[in-house]
């Protein structure tokens, strides 16, 4: 309100009802409008006037919301979002910048998604939210392209709605400061920095004598389960006694098998504890904890194995698999006398609807008829093999490879012949040599280097590298081995990309020109299914309470509108 002159018939008004505030308190609630969360005083502008003089968080209101039309533009998103949540929690003082973070609150804060909360779970909220942004404003938050909201989901993120909620002003001011970068990364357009291959610049000599690097690594691997019943946790433990192989004297290992998002911190520190100065935690479920582990150890290099992931305390790895798949999807269309095959996914993550295209438009590059029928192995209540056995396709694309305590031969790509399954060829990750180059990245003082984008930093590397690999099988036809071994020379010159000229979708065109590839961040973030797929991407409903941890870190969420 402008200020008017003390003898002023609205200035006698605000007088008196700041007399009657302090005295008695304002009673009677204003009557507002609110259309996309700002309010608009029809009636009771000087009794916010007054309660906005006193320092008033609020003022009691009848408020009547103005809904806009339902669009999927990226505001509308999120302002329905936030109604959704609103209905639930009544808190309408949180705003968030990014499409799904009214329903990552709900969870994060041990909500299920159509739980209401009761008024000792709004005060609990308020108070933690209070404080943090209380702290996060004193510490510059304001001049950060992100909302205060963007910032207290991602420190409930690291640290946990409970102990958030539990520390004082000065532990929380303390907690902020130390994740002050993670802040700064919410509000980069692109925060992710892929690194396509090792580095291989040289730092002068003189800096490499004065970079402080240990005069041996010991190196920790982090499992969720054990190397002989996940062919996933036995290609990195391959990949670890490469290591010990490779670097006798100047490497020493440790494995820590068979550990949950419940025990996962407590390893972490064990390993510190033990003089691990180096820590693979090889699931995107152990993120969070290995962030909050690094802020806490800044002295000890922390790497995750995921995809797209975006934190600056560790650094993450993961391999271009969809180079290998596409040489596989070659093999089982040039095998596919009945143009069915059947593609055995795990979980809906980031990299794996990339495997699952490449394989697709690799067999319609040499079976234009080709389908692929897509199966998930994480879906509830699905029987695969009685897929498998309704549709007879000519391949199936299984796991990548066997596991000790599994004598079964279905993995790679197979085919049935006479009752059982023949091995046509499988895709490789050399883990031992993606570990091999990083540490090498370590003693040659070049892993410094990467520090310079100011962005998350994801190495992802392929057949250039020599990390990723296809191995065929006698049972290959001569013609069909050569064609592979011609393929896999021209993606790893990079002459070839399998996400190259005209891309079609099931609902659609993609990519609509001959010339050019996609990008590495949109071959990352794919959220779309080649035309030739037959299936869908799961929602969370679907699937089994085993893949709902690692969808929740890291699975690819279908968007209203997905092509460009």
């Amino acid at each position: 309100m402008p200020i008017l002159e003390e003898n002023s018939e609205f200035a006698q008004k605000w007088a008196n009802l700041s007399t009657a505030h302090m005295e008695e308190g304002i009673h009677d609630p204003i009557k507002a409008w609110e259309y996309r969360n700002r309010f608009y005083v029809e009636e009771g502008n000087k009794r916010v006037s007054v309660m906005k003089y006193f320092q008033a968080v609020s003022i009691p209101g009848t408020v009547t919301r103005i809904l806009p039309k339902r669009t999927d533009d990226k505001e509308t998103v999120i302002y329905y979002e936030y109604v959704d949540f609103y209905n639930l929690s009544k808190i309408n003082y949180i705003e968030f910048s990014k499409e799904g973070s009214f329903a990552k609150l709900q969870a994060a804060v041990g909500k299920k998604p159509d739980e209401s909360w009761d008024d000792d779970d709004r005060l609990n909220f308020s108070s933690a939210y209070t404080r943090f942004t209380s702290a996060f404003d004193a510490k510059g938050g304001k001049k950060l392209p992100i909302t205060p909201g963007d910032a207290f989901l991602s420190f409930l993120t690291l640290y946990g709605y409970e102990k958030v909620n539990s520390i004082t002003a000065d532990e929380m001011k303390t907690l902020i400061a130390k994740a002050w970068e993670e802040f700064t990364l919410l509000g980069e357009e692109e925060k992710v920095a892929l690194k396509m291959d090792p580095t291989t610049e040289k730092k002068p000599l003189l800096s490499r004598l004065l970079t402080k690097t240990p005069s041996r690594l010991k190196i920790a691997f982090v499992y969720d389960k054990t190397p002989g019943s996940s062919a996933w946790t036995y290609s990195h433990e391959l990949g670890r006694l490469h290591l010990e192989q490779t670097f006798p004297e100047e490497v020493s290992t440790i494995a820590y098998s068979g550990i949950t998002a419940e025990t996962i911190e407590a390893c972490l520190d064990k390993a510190i504890e033990q003089g691990c100065n180096l820590i693979f935690t090889t699931t995107p479920v152990f993120a969070a904890a290995s962030v909050k582990a690094a802020i806490a150890n800044p002295d000890v290099r922390i790497l995750n194995c995921s995809l797209n992931t975006s934190h600056r305390y560790i650094r993450t790895y993961y391999a271009r698999m969809h180079e290998a798949k596409f040489l596989m999807g070659a093999i089982a269309g040039a095998m596919a006398e009945n143009n069915r095959l059947t593609y055995i996914a795990d979980y809906p993550l980031f990299g794996t609807i990339s495997n699952i295209n490449a394989f697709a438009l690799g067999a319609k590059m040499i079976n234009p008829r080709a389908k692929v029928y897509l199966e998930w192995s994480s879906k509830k209540d699905v029987d695969i093999d009685d897929e498998i056995r309704r549709l007879n396709p000519s391949c199936i694309s299984g796991k990548d490879m066997v596991i000790p305590e599994d004598a079964s031969r279905l993995f790679g790509i197979y085919h049935i012949v006479d009752g059982r399954p023949q091995n046509l060829a499988m895709p490789l990750c050399h883990w031992g040599r993606f570990y091999e180059k990083l540490i090498r990245t370590i003693m040659d003082g070049t892993w410094k280097y990467d520090d310079d984008t100011g962005k998350a930093i994801n190495y992802w590397w392929g057949m250039s590298s020599g990390v990723v690999d296809v191995i065929c099988s006698q049972n290959l036809p001569i013609g069909t081995k050569r064609l592979v071994e011609l393929l896999k020379n021209t993606i790893s010159a990079g002459e070839f990309n399998p996400f190259s000229g005209i891309l079609y979708s099931q609902t659609g065109v993609v990519k609509s020109h001959w010339e050019g590839d996609l990008s590495p961040e949109q071959i990352v973030k794919m959220d779309w299914l080649a035309e030739n797929v037959i299936g869908s991407i799961p929602e969370e409903y679907e699937l089994t309470e085993q893949a709902k941890p690692v969808v929740a870190q890291q699975g690819v969420k279908k968007s209203p509108s997905s092509l460009t």
